[in-house]
């Protein structure tokens, strides 16, 4: 009788899953490149509903981000932690800091911004969300890491 055996079929199945997993791992940084992209959609996600409420309200808003503590803030007392295996890189106008150390990003009820740039980093990968000043557009972009 020619043919294979549920067994063989199972088990050659099993080989082919656990290879796809381990080349989508290595082609996608693992674990930490996953964390490092959810963190940086949600914090993506955060500046775009911060940038909303203002529009929507007709009230400045207000996105901090404490790259210390590894905590941001948004609109509507939302709020949330970073991954500390992450570093956090902010870029933004000093005159929208709340306090010291920490960065903010104040949208404006016409949709503006003052903008500015979230950075996470893990390894040698990083993405950033970026806000641009004039429109408060949100984006997130694959960075280069440079050297230290």
């Amino acid at each position: 009788m020619d043919g294979f055996t549920l067994l063989e079929t199972l088990l050659v199945m099993t080989l082919m899953a656990a290879a796809t997993l381990l080349a989508a791992m290595m082609f996608t940084g693992g674990m930490e490149g996953m964390r490092l992209r959810s963190e940086s959609k949600e914090i993506a996600a955060q500046l775009r509903y911060t940038r909303a409420r203002a529009i929507a309200t007709g009230q400045p808003q207000r996105f901090l981000v404490d790259p210390r503590a590894h905590r941001w803030e948004a609109a509507g007392d939302r709020h949330g932690d970073i991954d500390a295996s992450l570093s956090v890189r902010f870029t933004g106008a000093r005159q929208a800091q709340a306090r010291a150390g920490e960065g903010a990003i104040l949208f404006f009820p016409d949709g503006g911004s003052t903008g500015g740039r979230v950075t996470l980093v893990a390894g040698q990968a990083a993405w950033s969300a970026d806000v641009a000043w004039l429109t408060g557009e949100v984006r997130l972009v694959r960075d280069a890491v440079a050297a230290r």
